[in-house]
């Protein structure tokens, strides 16, 4: 039993606002599952509207209810087999004609129906007048105009859902050419005498289809036979499969209803954002944009974090210099491990990590993003990965644990696990924090640019040193370029906040009690025997003081923790009183490149098996230890 709370399924194609729509409604406080056995995602969440409790869903954006592909084949399952109320078919009116055939696809469901027309401003710039209430009468289903990046329009739409959850009423669906239709009908009939259980019409148009996966959900050998006898007939009359007939159809009937519903008023010149996409994605000019927009964003963000962190920290490190007079000696370093977890995290995390984050919410909505994806598709197939490797990559500038789950998107099981070992290299905005507040406030700005062009050069070599050990072609990226949209100002500060909402609650509870429990290692001297035990490395090997040895062993944790800790090791948070460039420089390439958190390994070993996870943490310390040794000697080499 669910309590009788209705179940809202949203279903659309990529890059619809769907799930802006589904955020919009529920805000941003929904629960990701995975469809059984798999790993493909859905979000679901249970919202209040006018007093009335739903259960809304957010299922994998699709093309069609087909059985090819994983998410689609997993959604069609779900449709069938979940308790849905209400299906709300999101449709980007700027491509109407496109939607539609998931729309009627949907309608075959026989279950009640609201479509949301989303981007009604994006379809008005492009030219392109829709008539919600004409679409409306055509379908038999409620039309509601939205422009969800924006919040216009849902209020009425979840009105159109209650509606039709009272009047429970299926849609009308628009029939196919006499030949085929009458084929459907009689396979429909067939369907209903043997007892199945999903919507005869659409197990009969599915048959026919002949997709083997549905075929198996069936387990019907009577029902294939005779949808294969219908599909002989059909095909010997029009000379073409049934499959490339029923599509045909259902472009046709697409097309129809898009031209009886939708005028656009101007054609033929080239658009503001086919002239901007002449820029942004040019062969040459691309990537140089590429750098420079990467380089404002990280630019942006040490200044601003910069300013912040001197206004903070110094309150911060007289407190620590006062209840240091305060207290018995030998308690100092535990006051001093409190101080500085409270103090760090607000002083030196959160001004840089707050901006960062903003500013890479902005470049996704706004649609950069999709573009920079393609831009490095062809950067990925050199490396011999796939192209859809470009997204879990890109996600690791925020975090690496989302990146690794990002990896789900790749149906090859091998550059699944490829990209899930590469994307821990990715500096995440924790790493971020270290190489802004570190070298890029000491050393300057260019220095911190340095970092990531030589990060992104490693993370290429690995990359064909892996998928050279396992030399099988990648397939192209084919993920669809969004228009460019204005973003909302509120949803971007609402997944900002989400996304702080993890560190305040999580991570800064860990650097609050590892820098504790750092003080108290402190106060019964282990810390000087960890240093000690780690001097041969940190000191010899690295050059490095050889009180950061603690600081090395303990950063696994999270890499926030590694600016704490060097404060309470060095004692003063000016650090460049106690380092030099060289030092600095190779501290925070062995930190960029070191194992990045302890949750990403244990995302890995969730997401593949301990032996990957074994593999990521072992290439890590070897890398990190590589780089920094060549960091080290090429600066002094350099006369720094």
């Amino acid at each position: 039993m669910r309590d009788h709370i209705p179940r809202i399924a949203f279903v659309g194609q990529p890059n619809s606002g769907k799930s802006t729509l589904f955020n919009a409604i529920a805000g941003f406080k929904a629960n990701t599952s995975n469809f059984s056995g798999t790993t493909v995602e859905f979000l679901e969440t249970r919202v209040k509207v006018d007093g009335r409790v739903v259960e809304v869903v957010d299922l994998p954006g699709i093309y069609s209810l087909a059985t090819g592909d994983l998410a689609e084949r997993e959604t069609l399952k779900y449709l069938l087999s979940e308790n849905i109320d209400v299906i709300v078919n999101v449709i980007d009116a700027s491509l109407l004609s496109r939607g539609l055939e998931l729309t009627l696809q949907l309608m075959e469901l026989g279950k009640p129906m609201v479509i949301a027309l989303n981007m009604m401003d994006e379809a008005k710039r492009k030219g392109i007048e829709v008539d919600p209430k004409k679409l409306q009468k055509i379908l038999g289903i409620p039309v509601v105009p939205t422009i969800a990046v924006h919040g216009k329009g849902i209020y009425t739409l979840m009105q159109e859902v209650f509606r039709a959850l009272k009047e429970s009423k299926p849609p009308t669906i628009p029939k196919c050419s006499k030949p085929v239709e009458e084929a459907i009908e009689e396979l429909a009939k067939a369907v209903t005498e043997a007892g199945i259980k999903y919507p005869p019409r659409l197990v009969a148009i599915k048959l026919m289809e002949g997709h083997p996966e549905f075929r198996k959900l069936i387990n019907n050998p009577e029902l294939i036979k005779k949808a294969q006898e219908f599909c002989k007939k059909l095909e010997d009359k029009f000379g073409r499969d049934c499959y490339e007939l029923i599509h045909q159809e259902r472009h046709h009937t697409a097309m129809k209803i898009f031209e009886q519903v939708a005028k656009v008023k101007h054609g033929g010149a080239i658009s503001m954002e086919e002239r901007i996409d002449k820029v942004i994605m040019h062969p040459i000019f691309g990537y140089i944009l590429l750098a420079l927009v990467f380089f404002g964003l990280f630019y942006v963000a040490f200044s601003i974090g910069g300013y912040i962190e001197e206004l903070v920290l110094s309150p911060f490190d007289a407190l620590r210099e006062q209840l240091s007079g305060l207290v018995p000696a030998r308690w100092v370093p535990l006051v001093d491990g409190i101080v500085a977890g409270i103090g760090g995290g607000i002083g030196i995390v959160l001004p840089y990590l707050v901006p960062l984050i903003f500013l890479m919410s902005i470049l996704e909505d706004i649609g950069y993003l999709a573009r920079a994806a393609f831009l490095l598709d062809v950067f990925m197939h050199k490396i011999g990965l796939h192209g859809k490797s470009v997204v879990p990559l890109l996600v690791g500038y925020g975090c690496n644990v989302p990146s690794i789950v990002a990896t789900r998107i790749i149906s090859s099981e091998r550059d699944r696990v490829l990209t899930a070992i590469l994307a821990p290299f990715v500096p995440c905005s924790a790493r971020t924090t270290v190489i802004l507040a570190l070298v890029g406030y000491f050393m300057g700005p260019f220095w911190a640019f340095i970092i990531y062009v030589v990060n992104i050069f490693v993370v290429a070599i690995l990359g064909k040193i892996l998928s050279s050990l396992t030399p099988t072609p990648s397939a192209g990226l084919v993920m669809e370029v969004p228009s460019y949209k204005r973003p909302s100002f509120n949803i971007t500060l609402k997944k900002t906040w989400t996304q702080i909402k993890g560190f305040i609650t999580f991570a800064w509870p860990v650097l609050i009690f590892s820098s504790i429990f750092l003080g108290l290692m402190d106060l019964v001297g282990i810390t000087a025997h960890l240093n000690n035990w780690m001097a041969p490395f940190t000191e010899k090997l690295l050059g490095l003081p050889d009180s950061l040895g603690v600081t090395l062993v303990f950063g696994i944790l999270r890499k926030e923790l590694t600016l704490i800790m060097m404060s309470q090791a060095l004692g003063t948070t000016d650090f460049s009183a106690v380092m030099n460039h060289v030092q600095m420089m190779t501290f925070t390439m062995f930190v960029v490149f070191y194992v990045p958190c302890v949750s990403t390994i244990a995302v890995l070993w969730r997401e593949f098996n301990g032996k990957i996870a074994a593999l990521s943490f072992a290439l890590h310390i070897a890398v990190a230890t590589i780089i920094a040794l060549l960091t080290r000697f090429l600066m002094i080499a350099m006369g720094f």
